[in-house]
């Protein structure tokens, strides 16, 4: 809506002005500068003003947006505390090596990426030479997130520093003789080198910057002064189109993690074509990072540029940069100089004037060759800038052309993410441009050489040089000498044993309790990190906010609405907690830096993440994925478990299917306990196992998934029977037989066995008692606490018989001399018990809660699902019946009883 003249009305209409006629002069000489000297004039003014208004604390809104140009003037570039000609050269040999390794592992049919690094090698090789610091030196070095599609560059470095040798240049991707190198970043791969699994687009990004905040956790509370420490993420421009690139942007600004850069390798390419094709990407996310509170360094244009801008006297050069899309800029790449005179120069009278006064080869060197990202200077101003910046993250854009130096046949093209191999001749080119000492007779029978300068040369005794002052070699991860956590006191699990009495707790409430208890201990307390994604009191862990505090490098800035209460809402600089908000992703980024903090920093920590189990492993599978990769090792636990637990909130909520995904991974040991002590065993075997004095042959680089249930019921004793705490851990124990839960059966009568898991044993409980009273067969329970444990143990004795070894499956083992047939039940899809069936001797079958979830009650919800203890009695009768130990009108009149 207009006022009467026309204008629009702003915010500033709202604000007092105690000069109106100050402001009308403002006005009115924009008004005359931009009918005198174009709007493009005014423009420019305007922006100055904003920049000066900045520089000087002014309190008002920042550009987000600046011009197609070089945050840092050639004229300001600081000098390169080094030998720009050796650096050279060390990289020419990189660009080679990384090109061969990928083009002989070709000939194999395992492919690679030749162009991705090809473009960012001086990204690279600046940051190793000058800034990346090692972790031999004080403190725990710097943490660099290596874009995945450039490791053979990586590789190519190791290989000249010694780390790597031609047999594993030559086993790139093929990984089972045992020289091999995997095709990313990936640490159980190969953990003497990647510290991060980075190639699942968006992860990388998303963790640095919840391991810079993670670093600043670490010295906040006092754990280890890592202030020191710098996070490197490097990334691709297509890549920030994923949604978790940028989904923690505000985070970093928010927190002022100037601990933490990102470099942005521009190349304005994705897999299949431009990245903005018909935009500028860089002008894009500069927008988007300024408007997050980030510090934007641009590193666009290398030196050739020079001439062309000091010519430029009206800013018709700079309007024509930020008006040519990104797909055009690729197309001059490939073009020649007359093609650019037309369709670059040829759009405006002054810049037809300008190109007349530039030869061909300039235009070509500046259009072809001349980028930002591929001048070592221009890297290295752009690298100091951001360590110099402080209060906030910094990125740094820089434009490269992907394919650079790989020939005509590379750059710029569409299809080189897919190309894996240059031709001999291509080679050959590529060494002349490089410059490199390799003969054509080394081309043996058409194969591309390997170049290594000497264990002995001036590059390689450089490139350690540099190396040994910044800290030792990068990337590398280090197994820090960590000693093993002590056990916590056994009085904290074993009060579960006992059971709760006539008092109902839910399993949930029954874990809080637990780490209640653990995050007291002397010893290892301070070292636990509970993480929650403000849910904190939905799982009743309000508790702990006022004895652990919540983190916030602020502390608390205000006086909490809730203070006069006993469980306050308290915040501080040292708080123990990570309450992230609304993010699952945030939370997972947060728990895979804690859970690698023994290897990242020397500093064992034990995390637990606490949600909505429907919203973990079916939201966050991937960076769970990557948890396994990294090696991290904690507590993942799925609260509100379940599909019929969580009384009306639906399909959306309702969780039926997280310990099948969980099953998938091989890092994740899945349990699904039923009653609060076997919470309490289960944690207690998980912290010796990853924190404590592992036994011989065991790996401690797993994570622990339990399920935890918030329906409050009566918890039992731990029975005292033989076998419960191996059952426990191992997956299996027989909870009780009908005759010690004290029901009365008549002689011979049927029997079966009923296995359960998680809140379903309470079902079986009822239907065992069902069973007796109504129909005269004894059941047997069996407390079933992970089934995909017993699947891989009954998978490992496979293969140990197809070696000649002889070995039971647990579960064989646990139900040996049992004649009965064998009914299992849990609040997940059959799909979840049935991973045992087919170590199951006796006759088997299954109940569970398939199919989409629903809004009721709990007992209604139940029924419909077939898995409530009326519905346990038909189906166990029905199995009775087959077998002839019942007669088959029983499970008739079953249904008719029960309303089935």
């Amino acid at each position: 809506m207009t006022d009467p003249v026309g204008k629009i009305p702003s915010e500033l209409d709202q604000l007092p002005d105690r000069d109106t006629e100050e402001t009308a002069e403002w006005a009115a000489s924009l008004d005359a500068v931009t009918k005198a000297a174009g709007p493009h004039r005014a423009a420019y003014l305007m922006r100055r003003t904003l920049q000066h208004a900045e520089g000087a604390g002014l309190a008002l809104p920042k550009l987000l947006e600046t011009d197609y140009l070089n945050t840092i003037p050639t004229s300001a570039e600081p000098v390169i505390d080094g030998d720009e000609e050796m650096e050279r050269k060390i990289t020419a040999w990189n660009r080679w090596n990384a090109a061969a390794m990928v083009t002989r592992g070709s000939k194999h049919g395992v492919g690679g990426h030749i162009a991705t690094f090809a473009s960012a090698a001086w990204l690279y090789e600046t940051g190793f030479n000058h800034f990346f610091h090692g972790k031999e030196g004080d403190g725990s070095g710097d943490q660099l997130y290596i874009q995945g599609h450039a490791s053979p560059g990586i590789y190519a470095r190791a290989f000249l520093d010694g780390r790597l040798t031609e047999a594993h240049l030559d086993n790139f991707r093929q990984e089972s003789g045992g020289e091999g190198l995997p095709s990313y970043p990936h640490p159980r791969r190969l953990p003497w080198l990647w510290e991060f699994p980075t190639v699942s687009m968006g992860l990388g990004p998303l963790s640095a910057i919840y391991q810079a905040r993670f670093n600043r956790y670490l010295t906040n509370r006092g754990i280890k002064d890592v202030s020191a420490s710098h996070v490197w993420a490097f990334l691709g421009d297509g890549e920030m189109d994923e949604p978790e690139s940028t989904a923690a942007l505000a985070l970093a600004a928010r927190e002022g993690l100037d601990n933490l850069t990102f470099v942005i390798n521009c190349n304005l390419q994705r897999l299949d074509g431009p990245v903005r094709a018909n935009f500028k990407i860089v002008q894009e996310l500069e927008a988007q990072f300024r408007g997050a509170g980030w510090n934007v360094v641009k590193s666009l244009w290398g030196n050739a540029w020079d001439e062309l801008f000091a010519l430029d006297t009206t800013g018709a050069l700079v309007r024509r940069l930020r008006e040519v899309p990104d797909a055009q800029v690729q197309t001059y790449q490939t073009r020649d100089a007359a093609y650019i005179r037309q369709d670059f120069f040829g759009k405006d009278p002054e810049l037809v004037a300008m190109a007349r006064l530039l030869s061909d080869d300039k235009i070509l060197e500046c259009f072809h060759l001349s980028r930002g990202g591929h001048e070592p200077r221009k890297v290295y101003a752009a690298y100091k800038a951001a360590l110099e910046f402080k209060g906030a993250p910094t990125v740094i854009l820089a434009q490269t052309v992907k394919g650079f130096t790989l020939g005509e046949g590379f750059a710029s093209k569409n299809a080189n993410h897919q190309m894996k191999k240059l031709s001999a001749d291509e080679f050959k080119n590529m060494r002349d441009l490089l410059e490199l000492p390799i003969s054509d007779a080394q081309f043996v029978d058409g194969v591309v050489p390997y170049g290594h300068p000497g264990a002995d040369s001036p590059e390689v005794r450089y490139l350690q040089e540099r190396r040994a002052a910044l800290g030792g070699p990068a990337p590398a991860r280090r197994l820090h000498p960590v000693a093993p956590l002590p056990a916590p006191a056994e009085k904290a699990f074993a009060s579960f044993d006992k059971g709760s009495g006539s008092q109902s707790v839910a399993t949930t409430m029954a874990f809080v309790r637990l780490v209640k208890d653990l995050v007291r201990d002397k010893e290892t307390g301070k070292r636990w990190v509970p993480i929650v994604p403000d849910e904190a009191r939905t799982f009743g862990m309000e508790s702990l906010f006022p004895s652990l505090g919540i983190y916030s490098p602020k502390g608390q800035t205000y006086e909490p609405v809730d203070r006069d209460q006993l469980m306050y809402y308290k915040e501080a600089v040292n708080g123990q907690i990570l309450n992230e908000g609304i993010t699952e992703a945030g939370s997972m980024a947060d728990f895979i830096a804690a859970s690698t903090a023994y290897s990242t920093h020397g500093e064992t920590m034990i995390p637990f993440y606490i949600f909505y189990s429907m919203f973990g492993w079916q939201r966050t599978a991937d960076q769970m994925w990557q948890l396994g990769d990294q090696l991290g090792r904690g507590f993942l636990v799925g609260a509100t478990a379940g599909r019929t637990t969580l009384t009306g909130e639906g399909l959306q909520h309702a969780d039926g299917h997280s310990p099948v995904i969980a099953a998938t991974n091989p890092a994740a040991l899945t349990y699904d306990p039923a009653f609060a002590y076997e919470v309490a065993a289960i944690v207690k075997e998980g912290l010796r196992r990853m924190y404590g004095e592992a036994a011989p042959g065991e790996d401690q680089d797993v994570f622990y998934y339990l399920t935890v249930y918030n329906e409050p019921m009566p918890q039992p004793a731990k029975p005292g029977h033989a076998g419960v705490d191996e059952g426990i851990v191992k997956g299996l124990y027989r909870f009780n037989t009908a005759e010690s839960a004290g029901l009365t059966l008549p002689a011979n009568a049927p029997r079966i066995q009923l296995l359960g898991s998680g809140t379903a044993i309470h079902w079986a409980l009822e239907a065992q008692k069902l069973l007796a009273e109504e129909w005269g067969v004894g059941a047997d329970v069996w407390s079933a606490t992970s089934w995909t444990e017993l699947r891989r143990d009954a998978l490992e004795a496979d293969a140990a018989l197809l070696r000649g070894e002889e070995r039971v499956p647990y579960v064989r083992q646990a139900l040996a001399g049992v004649e009965s047939p064998v009914l299992a039940v849990s609040d997940y899809m059959r799909q979840v018990p049935d991973q045992i069936a087919q170590w199951v001797e006796q006759d088997w079958s299954s109940l569970g809660a398939d199919g989409f979830g629903l809004s009721d009650t709990r007992a209604a919800a139940r029924r419909h699902f077939g898995v409530d203890a009326q519905s346990i009695v038909a189906a166990s009768l029905a199995r009775l019946a087959r077998r002839g130990e019942v007669p088959a009108t029983a499970v008739k009149e079953a249904r008719e009883r029960y309303g089935l």
